[in-house]
């Protein structure tokens, strides 16, 4: 006689399914961003992205679509017309959806390093078309969904040569404490994922492949898809729970 199953409704909590949902991800095509899209794929949900390079979205979407469904387009969301180009172009691929990971971002130097062109076409990148795309995701989902958005420790680990870079991620993350107050007020989840040193071609050229693969040996680098499992899981917990912020770091510190 085969023994009952035993009651475990206190052993977890409710985890929300990603099958059958459907995501948009700013710069899905490589680093982080191209390993949320993957995962979130081979988890059932569909995915649309977009990618400043051509090659970077094929090969992405090849990938994606080794393990689940997805498609994109290839665009500088720094252009004016360039994230609701984006958005248009996922509505008409998803119709209706119910994920928004915005990720897209470009390196910056020290401010006494950069042109002022270089400077300006940063804050379109990292800032303005961040704080657009999360205003035409918060549009489009209205009083439901999940709006991840991918910050950095840069914000809070200060060097002389991360000036445009930290401001601006140190500006997101005060967005997105205020952002999830005023999304859970109208039904929406928002969560701020900020990763640590991570290998990817963000990387380049300070930190070459082969130095990214030795320092990820030893535990001084993340993997990308380190990041997107904890994606993942904040977009798994029950409607009633944010994981408002979510700090992913090496377990060595680097010297």
């Amino acid at each position: 006689m085969a023994e009952a199953d035993p009651n475990r409704s206190d052993a977890h909590t409710a985890r929300t399914p990603l099958r059958g949902r459907k995501a948009v991800i700013t710069g899905g095509t490589t680093g982080i961003g191209r390993a949320i899209a993957v995962l979130l794929a081979s988890e059932g949900a569909e995915v649309f992205t977009c990618g400043r390079d051509q090659q970077h979205l094929s090969d992405a979407l090849e990938r994606i679509g080794e393990v689940g469904k997805g498609s994109g387009i290839a665009l500088d969301l720094a252009e004016p017309d360039g994230v609701a180009r984006f958005f248009d172009a996922a509505d008409t691929a998803l119709g209706s959806w119910d994920i928004a990971v915005v990720n897209a971002a470009i390196p910056a130097r020290g401010l006494t390093e950069m042109r002022e062109e270089e400077v300006r076409y940063a804050i379109a990148a990292d800032f303005t078309a961040y704080l657009a795309s999360a205003h035409r995701a918060a549009a489009t989902l209205k009083d439901h969904g999940d709006i991840v958005l991918i910050g950095s420790m840069s914000a809070h680990i200060l060097g002389p040569n991360s000036t445009v870079y930290a401001g601006i991620k140190a500006g997101i993350a005060g967005f997105a404490e205020a952002f999830r107050k005023e999304g859970g007020n109208k039904g929406i989840k928002v969560s701020l994922v900020e990763p640590g040193k991570t290998g990817a071609d963000f990387q380049y050229p300070d930190i070459p492949a082969d130095k990214q693969r030795e320092m990820i040996n030893d535990d001084k680098m993340l993997r990308a898809e380190d990041i997107a499992v904890g994606v993942h899981y904040l977009l798994t917990q029950p409607r009633r729970a944010v994981v408002q912020q979510l700090t992913i770091v090496p377990r060595v510190a680097d010297e």
